[in-house]
This record gives C-alpha cells, sequence and structure tokens, in this order.
C-alpha cells in the first residue's frame, strides 16, 4: 500500500504539471472540430484527476508493488528462484506498458475514427469529458493486464499447475477465448479494435506455450536432479 500511495502522489504531481490530461485528451481532439469535452456536475473535473492520477500513479507503483509481493513470497523459494525476481518485475512492467502503448497509439484511435462516424443528421456528439477519461483508462488498463498473458503462463508452469502439452491441446480453444475476450474488451461492435487486440493476444499465447515448454523442461531437470541427489545420500 505504501508503493501505491507513493505512486498516487506522483501520478498527481505527473497530472498537474506535465498535462497528463491534455494527453489523453490528444486522440479524441481532431474529431471535437474545436469544441472541447463537457463535464455535467461540478465534481466531475476533481473525480478525472483523480482517476487519471490512480491509473498513472498505478502504473509507476507497479515495479515497487511486485518487489514487495516477491519480498513476500521469497523466504519459501529457492535461491535461484530468486534470482529471477529482477527480471520477472521488468518484464511485468515492460508488457503492461507494451499493452497501454499498443491501445493507446493505435486501438483508441482506430475506435474513435470509426465510432465519431456513426452521427447522423438527428445526432450530435456531446462528448462529457468523464466518460471519455473513462473510456481511455479502462481500454489502456485492460490492453496492459492481458498482456500480462505470459508472465502468468510461466508462472504457472513453474508452479507445476499448468503443462505445455495443456496449452498445446487446447490451442483451438485458446484461439475462440482470445477472440472472446478482445470481443468483450474493446468497445463498440467494430471488428477492427476486436482484431487489433485478438491478434496480438494469440501471438502471445503462442510465445507462452514455447516459454512453458522451457520452463517444464527445466523444472523436469531440476526435479530430476533432486530425486538423483536422494538417491545417492541413501545408498
Amino acid at each position: 500500500m505504501g508503493a501505491l500511495a507513493v505512486g498516487l502522489a506522483i501520478g498527481v504531481f505527473i497530472v498537474v504539471h506535465f498535462h497528463a490530461i491534455l494527453f489523453l485528451e490528444k486522440p479524441i481532439l481532431p474529431y471535437l472540430e474545436g469544441r472541447k469535452l463537457v463535464y455535467t456536475h461540478p465534481g466531475d473535473t476533481f473525480s478525472i484527476l483523480m482517476s487519471a492520477s490512480l491509473v498513472v500513479g498505478g502504473i509507476i507503483a507497479l515495479p515497487m508493488i511486485g518487489y514487495q509481493l516477491w519480498s513476500f513470497l521469497s523466504p519459501a523459494l529457492y535461491k535461484r528462484e530468486k534470482r529471477v525476481a529482477i527480471p520477472i518485475i521488468f518484464t511485468g512492467v515492460l508488457l503492461f506498458a507494451c499493452g497501454v502503448a499498443l491501445a493507446y497509439y493505435f486501438v483508441l484511435p482506430l475506435a474513435l475514427a470509426y465510432l465519431m462516424r456513426l452521427e447522423s443528421d438527428a445526432l450530435t456528439p456531446m462528448i462529457t469529458a468523464s466518460e471519455y477519461f473513462g473510456f481511455v483508462t479502462t481500454l489502456c488498463v485492460a490492453f496492459g493486464a492481458v498482456f500480462e498473458l505470459p508472465l502468468a503462463i510461466v508462472g504457472l508452469t513453474a508452479l507445476g499447475i499448468v503443462k505445455p502439452q495443456f496449452l498445446t491441446k487446447y490451442r483451438r480453444h485458446a484461439i475462440v477465448a482470445c477472440w472472446a475476450v478482445s470481443a468483450i474488451i474493446t468497445p463498440g461492435d467494430f471488428l477492427g479494435t476486436t482484431f487489433a487486440l485478438a491478434i496480438p493476444l494469440y501471438l502471445l499465447f503462442e510465445i507462452s506455450v514455447v516459454l512453458s515448454y522451457l520452463v517444464y523442461k527445466r523444472r523436469e531437470r531440476r526435479h530430476a536432479q533432486l530425486v538423483e541427489d536422494e538417491d545417492e545420500g541413501t545408498a
């Protein structure tokens, strides 16, 4: 919680002093035609500031949160397993950042380009700031979370919960699952945004299968070595 509080404080500083709100607003500006996002409640401005700060602060605090979680689990782990702490934390943050970048720089403009064209003569868009920023932050956080898939599968394999044979057996199911998850997360009924997430998500799954196989083989060799050492000790 301390790391999250520090991250939140830094997030507030970044949002206020470095105009992160303007950065989040940038993708929709071409469709506003000189207008501004509106708010309908006096507290909306503060709520938007806090939401943006929470997201930015949470991302900043991720490395420290991961380190604290690892510190809690490390006493029960072998020395070799402890050595992978920094790579795991770094990889998790990097994957999350890649997901957020994909959402902001590619999927969000693609979605807005399609959705903002749906207006007709009978409808005039009046985008509220709270709904737009909620839409952007939800999309970015969802993409970041989904991109943690390889790390999750590798972790489950290291714990012996998942085997690579299981992943390859249900590869077809994984394709359907990637599509379903992408359809739920991405906005509207535009297939372009669904494809934009489903394709990299499935590629991440295939990468996860390869990594799972490597971790599984290493785990099997280590287990065989332990059994051999025990047999030599009892001989």
